[in-house]
């Protein structure tokens, strides 16, 4: 293989918003998230966090009568 063709490979901290903190190989040194395996509804099941950006999930369920 030639040198300097390929990026240096870190071992890699990341870090969620939710807290939790995992390691693995990126050619970054320090990687932070905002949603993660950890909170992500899809990996959670019945525990779900809505991530609500500007009021949006409110006016959603104001618009459709939702409790």
């Amino acid at each position: 293989m030639k040198e300097k063709t390929h990026p240096n490979y870190f071992k890699t901290t990341v870090t969620c918003a939710c807290g939790s903190k995992f390691e693995t190989g990126s050619t970054r040194k320090d990687l932070k998230v905002e949603v993660c395996s950890q909170c992500h509804p899809f990996y959670t099941g019945s525990r779900q966090r809505i991530v609500d950006t500007g009021g949006r999930v409110d006016k959603f369920k104001k618009k459709y009568g939702l409790k």
